[in-house]
């Protein structure tokens, strides 16, 4: 046995054998590779906000002197400024490293290694990740063809066997697809034994939050995050509203300075700047709406409808891989899937009006 081999051994055999996760490549790498200067690209293949942050986060990165100091452990100026936003009480909320964190966070606090998890795909890819990162086991039980949630298989997953499942993960708005979950379903979830976990990535772009749930139902989670609505993905600054009971062991395991104080300052400064932000959401979901009637006159275009910031386009009659490769090579990056549930698919982001003329252009000529 080989030294190399002998060390490979003291691996976790469950991350020896995980897939990694796949990223987006970085913008400028994704730049020399095109050969097309950064500021000529149009980037629409991950979901990120084309207006950017308010321009107050921008000063307030730029007045903060504490920059050498930890950061608030607990984030109480953070969590009050939320609770603001929110109508909950802060001591409901915990802020995370963008929701990702927090989705680590609440695994790690259920799930043992054997222990199954819900996943509902296509959806995110993070709760496959994480999941198998802590040794649980992932049960899939897919979405039907609208993307809706198969409620019936769910209920049964959850209520068989002598080892049930202790997460359900739920994305409303979903992701990649854009559709949001009816309350009646999300009703008769909460009356499953496990814990579901509400990831309301996307809400701001269609309403409807049920973070006032939480204060009622004991195994309900729901996730935020300030990377779409806010434009602050590069900051990573999300959280989530829990029961207090959950809150009190979270606590435990949660790393004490996990909200850096550039993300904290930026978060604050858009809390405090909200009409600003909002008006931003409006043009979004306008230019959304826009977006997809013009990709339904494409014949080779099946969009789907959306309730994010995004839209997802089943490909007909043409390669979906070529006409993603077709728009890079004019500067213009979509998402492309190609999985066994999301064969030939294609998301891209909503940017703005001129953004969405030259894909218009670039599709009508690709």
């Amino acid at each position: 046995m080989s030294t190399e081999t002998l060390y490979k051994n003291l691996i976790r055999p469950n991350i020896a054998d995980m897939a990694p996760y796949t990223p987006i490549v970085p913008f400028d790498v994704l730049s020399k590779r095109l050969g097309i200067p950064a500021e000529d690209i149009i980037k629409l293949d991950a979901n990120e906000n084309p207006y950017g942050p308010a321009p107050s986060v921008y000063r307030a990165l730029a007045d903060e002197k504490d920059y050498h100091i930890y950061p608030d452990p607990d984030s109480t100026a953070l969590r009050q400024a939320l609770s603001e936003y929110t109508g909950i009480d802060a001591t409901h909320i915990i802020a995370g490293q963008g929701a990702d964190e927090l989705i680590d966070l609440i695994v790690r606090l259920f799930v043992t290694p054997g222990d199954a998890v819900i996943n509902c795909p296509p959806t995110f890819g993070m709760y496959r990740f994480d999941t198998e990162l802590n040794g649980g086991k992932i049960i899939d039980v897919e979405r039907k063809a609208d993307f809706s949630l198969d409620i019936e298989t769910i209920v049964e997953t959850a209520t068989r066997g002598n080892r049930p499942p202790k997460i359900l993960f739920i994305t409303s708005p979903n992701n990649p697809d854009g559709s949001v979950l009816r309350d009646a379903c999300l009703q008769r979830l909460l009356q499953l034994p496990l814990i579901v976990v509400l990831d309301e990535a996307y809400i701001e772009f269609a309403g409807g939050s049920r973070a006032d749930w939480v204060l009622e139902r004991e195994n309900l989670i729901v996730l935020r995050t300030f990377s779409k609505w806010a434009g602050l993905a590069g900051l990573r600054v999300g959280y989530g509203i829990f029961p207090h009971w959950i809150i009190s062991h979270l606590l435990k395991i949660k790393q004490p300075y996990n909200v850096n104080v550039a993300g904290s300052a930026a978060a604050l400064a858009s809390l405090a700047d909200i009409r600003y932000l909002q008006e931003n959401i409006k043009k979004i979901v306008e230019e959304r709406e826009q977006l997809y009637f013009a990709l339904r006159n494409f014949d080779f275009l099946e969009p789907y409808p959306s309730q994010a910031n995004f839209i997802l386009s089943r490909v007909v009659g043409r390669d979906a891989a070529g006409l993603k490769a077709a728009l890079a090579e004019r500067g213009i990056l979509i998402r492309y899937f190609n999985t066994p549930l999301l064969q030939d698919h294609v998301r891209i982001s909503v940017g703005k009006p001129s953004q969405t003329s030259a894909l218009l252009d670039a599709l009508e000529s690709s």
